[in-house]
């Protein structure tokens, strides 16, 4: 089975909150962060949309980045949750769960769909 292809509007409003959840279970890098968003049935985030939102979370202070050595390749760039970055993901968590929440009083359930 294939992952649906979400409309993009979609995946742009949650990407950041996506990727703050990745990085809070482990500091990793870019290449491993896009896969677990797409094990996740996200579908593939292309390079040129998530690092540019890798850098600028970093520039305001959401996440840290460190080289690592590669193994028996070339060295990759992890990033981590900063202490600022678990109090925005903690914000953003509740902040999405009363979207969801006003956002289900207004879309009918499949079932209701004629």
């Amino acid at each position: 089975m294939t992952d649906p292809r979400w409309p993009g509007e979609w995946l742009r409003g949650v990407l950041e909150l996506c990727v703050l959840g990745v990085l809070a279970e482990q500091s990793t890098y870019g290449y491993a962060i896009g896969q677990r968003l797409s094990g996740a049935g996200l579908g593939t985030v292309k390079g040129g949309t998530l690092y540019p939102l890798l850098a600028r979370l970093e520039a305001e202070g959401l996440l840290q980045s460190s080289w690592h050595a590669g193994d028996g390749g070339p060295g990759r760039k992890y990033f981590a949750l900063t202490p600022a970055g678990h109090r925005e993901l903690s914000t953003r968590t509740r902040l999405w769960e009363r979207f969801i929440e006003g956002t289900w009083r207004l879309v009918p359930r499949p079932q209701e769909v004629r």
